[in-house]
């Protein structure tokens, strides 16, 4: 009668219990410190735009550099028209006549290229000694003999660590929205979709991490097994891309049916990059990956159903580990 209340305040002190080990471990200040250091470095952020003008809707926004080809300029492309400084004037960079454009050019760079790939990475590796130490003999054998379901224990840390990264990502992205906002005029809400962006992507990675946690108890195997896991995903990812977007001769059936398995099944890093840009309206202001693009173009990038096989993976991953949690002897 009583065993569902327990575990939900399990796991309520397991999210408690988490975030007081990232501020002893100085875990909460090192990621704070590195927030407040990018927000910094986008109050430093200037963009002079001289002569801009309103745009008009169907305009063409492809960047040339200056002193382009005039018949080019004819056709309505424009020539960059301004500069943007970086870091109170340490870096400067050429950028589109239309401030607006300039800004989303960098917030791109920011959020989908800094934090959604190192962001994410860096945060897997400093996260990724929770699980381990707590599953720890000395320090688990106090909670064991309480009366708590083993689930809610390894489920509560679980949703700590995601919950403290989110904790993380919103600071990150407020503080850097806000320091671009003040810096240039730009305001633009889009950015927030970076949240979660972010939140997702750590959290399936996560899940394989506790996975790993748990059938080893070593923190090496869990921090590098889970990176070395998501280049793995981002390969399998590209590659799958590579096949039906171009449509490569010589593939057999059976490597095609691999590809396309290991693809619905395995977490995609490369799809929650491409949702970001198209949420954000990335258009030209960054490269796309041509993979993904040809993929799009013929009407096969499920992005829904990208977002929901990664976290049934999650879900997976992480109900193995519970299992074999629940069969551990301490």
């Amino acid at each position: 009668m009583n065993s569902l209340p327990v575990a939900i305040r399990t796991i309520r002190w397991m999210v408690r219990d988490t975030f007081r080990q990232s501020l002893a471990s100085k875990l909460f200040w090192v990621m704070l410190g590195m927030t407040a250091f990018c927000t910094v470095f986008c109050l430093g952020m200037t963009v002079d735009t001289p002569g801009e003008r309103e745009r008009h809707p169907h305009e063409i926004r492809d960047l040339l550099p200056k002193g382009a080809d005039p018949k080019a300029r004819e056709e309505g492309i424009p020539e960059a028209g301004g500069k943007m400084t970086l870091g109170f004037g340490l870096f400067e960079l050429d950028v589109p006549r239309f401030r607006a454009d300039a800004v989303k050019f960098f917030q791109l760079r920011l959020a989908g290229i800094l934090a959604d790939t190192a962001g994410v990475l860096l945060a897997l590796l400093w996260t990724g000694g929770f699980l381990p130490t707590f599953l720890d003999p000395q320090a688990i054998t106090v909670l064991l003999a309480k009366p708590a379901a083993r689930w809610s224990l390894l489920i509560g840390k679980y949703l700590g660590v995601v919950l403290f990264v989110t904790l993380h990502a919103v600071l990150f992205v407020a503080g850097t929205w806000i320091g671009i906002g003040i810096s240039t005029g730009v305001w633009d809400a889009t950015y927030w979709y970076a949240v979660p962006l972010l939140v997702i992507n750590f959290a399936v990675f996560y899940a394989f991490s506790a996975f790993l946690a748990v059938w080893t108890r070593s923190t090496v195997v869990a921090v590098f097994g889970t990176l070395l896991f998501w280049v793995m995903c981002w390969a399998m990812n590209f590659a799958h891309h590579h096949m039906v977007g171009f449509e490569m001769q010589g593939v057999t059936p059976s490597s095609s049916f691999l590809v396309e398995a290991g693809y619905w099944v395995l977490p995609k890093p490369l799809d929650m990059s491409g949702i970001f840009f198209d949420a954000m309206n990335a258009g030209t202001h960054i490269d796309p990956v041509r993979e993904l693009e040809a993929v799009k173009e013929k009407g096969k990038f499920l992005p829904e159903l990208s977002v929901l096989t990664s976290l049934v993976f999650a879900a997976g991953i992480l109900g193995i580990a519970v299992y074999e949690f629940r069969k551990m002897d301490y």
